[in-house]
């Protein structure tokens, strides 16, 4: 049985010493479980989750002072709404404008949320007909799956079919390219530039091009079934569904992966923050799977890894001076950065889902 009011007793008690001590700052791992204020991040695409989280906490106590924090840290955001150097403009408004909106129904909200999907858009390379990577114009992450529900809804509240066009295609050239027969993952696609063909899988956080790493086929898990929620395209539910079935086949019965499953003798045996996804992202094919059965085993599942993770060896609420939530989360193992620490989406999807079993999911 998962305890909610205690998880979120314990990240009130995190996510309150966080902004007081660091106010408007957006850490995004911490180093000896204390929040890293600055320094190297690779690419800047986290500050969503923290106000995100301010959110879930609103709408868990309905307390006023998470409102105003939310609501605060959200307003720090806005001007990314034309930034059109990264890939992430889902994480950044998903979790902050899109729960404020739908919280009070504001036009000028949801503006903020029509103008990034729009920029999102600007990224797509009709040679090859993907979005491309904050990396080069030749590459294509399975992370962008994350972020194009954005472009479909703006697309949907605009009346932009050519914006629709773009993120459908996206999404299948993503899902004929990075998506494996047995419902792997690849990070990452190369494409020629000049005349748009695929030319390899590779990879950045992965341990090889053709392995299977385990935070992008949570990603994939979680946003191919978003798609599908907001197209009602089968083909999305499909493709969502195989990487469900994937990660549970893979994962060990506590329900949390390495970084890699392919990597020999990994120096790590978690990656908290992929469980995390995947759970939140199980929880919604529990709703929107057509069959009674696998339905039924994505919310177990998912019941299974948040069970895990609430216990010591993952939640830090038993870890003194620990600063997050999660523990044993991994952004950049290549890079040596957030290794073995909390990480801020960890932290997000990870009280996402545990804000949906509050709600009985």
């Amino acid at each position: 049985m998962i305890d909610t009011d205690r998880i979120f007793e314990f990240a009130e008690r995190q996510l309150r010493a966080l902004i007081e001590t660091h106010p408007d700052a957006f850490p995004m791992v911490t180093e000896g479980g204390k929040w890293k204020i600055g320094g190297e991040s690779w690419t800047n695409w986290c500050e969503g989750f923290l106000g995100g989280q301010l959110w879930l906490m609103h709408d868990h106590t309905h307390d006023p002072f998470w409102r105003t924090q939310a609501e605060h840290y959200s307003r720090l955001l806005e001007p990314r709404k034309m930034d059109r150097t990264v890939h992430d403009l889902g994480f950044l408004f998903w979790p902050t404008y899109k729960r404020w909106f739908d919280l009070t129904g504001d036009p000028a909200l949801n503006a903020v949320l029509v103008t990034a999907g729009h920029t999102m858009g600007t990224r797509f390379k009709e040679k090859g007909q993907y979005l491309c990577s904050f990396l080069a114009e030749d590459s294509l992450f399975i992370d962008i799956m994350m972020n194009v529900g954005i472009m479909f809804y703006a697309a949907q509240q605009s009346g932009d079919l050519e914006l629709l066009r773009k993120a459908t295609q996206h999404c299948l050239t993503t899902r004929k390219y990075l998506v494996r027969g047995d419902g792997s993952t690849a990070h990452e696609g190369i494409f020629n530039l000049d005349t748009g063909e695929f030319l390899r899988q590779s990879t950045q956080q992965g341990w090889r091009g053709d392995s299977s790493w385990a935070r992008g086929l949570s990603w994939a898990l979680y946003g191919f079934g978003t798609v599908y929620s907001l197209t009602g395209d089968a083909r999305f539910l499909d493709t969502a569904e195989a990487c469900a079935r994937c990660y549970i086949e893979r994962t060990p019965a506590h329900g949390v992966p390495p970084n890699d499953w392919d990597e020999l003798a990994p120096a790590y045996a978690y990656e908290s923050s992929a469980a995390a996804i995947a759970a939140s992202g199980l929880l919604n094919l529990a709703k929107l799977s057509r069959d009674w059965a696998r339905a039924r085993t994505y919310r177990d599942a998912a019941h299974r890894i948040l069970e895990t993770l609430t216990t010591p060896e993952f939640l830090a609420n038993q870890t003194p001076g620990w600063e997050g939530l999660l523990k044993h989360g991994m952004y950049h193992q290549n890079k040596k950065l957030g290794v073995d620490e909390s990480v801020m989406w960890g932290e997000y999807f990870f009280l996402e889902a545990i804000s949906k079993v509050a709600h009985g999911e």
